[in-house]
């Protein structure tokens, strides 16, 4: 479904991510790991192109492009096939909860107001807040607001939904609410590349999961691979400050 070759993002001289290459099959959950500053975040905005990789290409959904030279067109398609949600909900203020999720509806994919209301009440109804359809964000918690933007992307049907540590801007009390949120998203099958710092979610919802370090794949493997047989030394003690693995040596 997705498949990146050797990406090279390289910014203000520095190379951020550095032959980067990544796979992902449709339905499968995969999570990016690793200290702050690393690049995950980087990566997800490349696979949108919010940033402007320097090299390497990405096929998705059978459709292959150069980032050498990626036109706007190009941009646009890969943008109305993925979606994301990031760490600072990025909602209209001025805008209620239904006008939010119906936007992009709207005004990228070109539905009717009907259709478009008709997909957001039934997004709602999945995040749990059909209730909240004339409230403005402001009005919301965190975990309101972050499931907010969860039904907005699902509205738009992507092939797959990036979530860019959906959880770290919230009061603690409201992480939950967040990542059952995301559980629900994954069991209905979506695709999902989700950068996280819950290495114990990431451990349980995940189907792989990367380790990333100084712009580079350090290591991959499935959720037990990583967290509890990892071989690589900096993965083991990346773990060891945020989880207490039970490697076996």
């Amino acid at each position: 479904m997705l498949n990146i070759e050797n990406l090279l993002l390289r910014l203000g001289g520095n190379d951020i991510l550095k032959n980067i290459d990544l796979s992902v099959e449709s339905g499968e959950v995969v999570s990016l790991i690793g200290p702050s500053g690393t690049g995950k975040t980087s990566l997800l905005r490349c696979i949108n192109l919010l940033e402007a990789p320097y090299a390497g290409r990405m096929t998705f959904e059978n459709d292959t492009y150069d980032f050498s030279k990626i036109s706007q067109r190009d941009k646009l398609r890969l943008r109305r096939q993925t979606a994301m949600v990031f760490q600072q909900y990025n909602l209209f203020k001025n805008k209620t909860v239904l006008e939010n999720v119906m936007e992009a509806q709207v005004l990228v994919q070109k539905k009717s107001k009907q259709a478009a209301y008709d997909e957001s009440l039934d997004q709602l109804e999945k995040v749990g807040l059909r209730n909240k359809l004339d409230s403005y964000p402001a009005r919301l918690s965190g975990g309101q607001q972050q499931r907010v933007s969860i039904a907005r992307a699902l509205a738009v049907h992507p092939s797959v939904i990036l979530f860019d540590e959906p959880t770290s801007a919230l009061d603690p009390e409201l992480v939950g609410e967040v990542l059952h949120t995301i559980r629900d998203v994954a069991k209905s099958g979506m695709t999902i590349l989700l950068v996280t710092h819950e290495m114990r979610f990431a451990k349980d919802i995940s189907d792989r999961v990367i380790f990333m370090d100084n712009g580079q794949v350090e290591e991959q493997g499935t959720p037990e691979d990583i967290f509890n047989r990892s071989q690589n030394p900096r993965t083991r003690q990346f773990l060891s400050q945020f989880y207490t693995p039970n490697f076996e040596i």
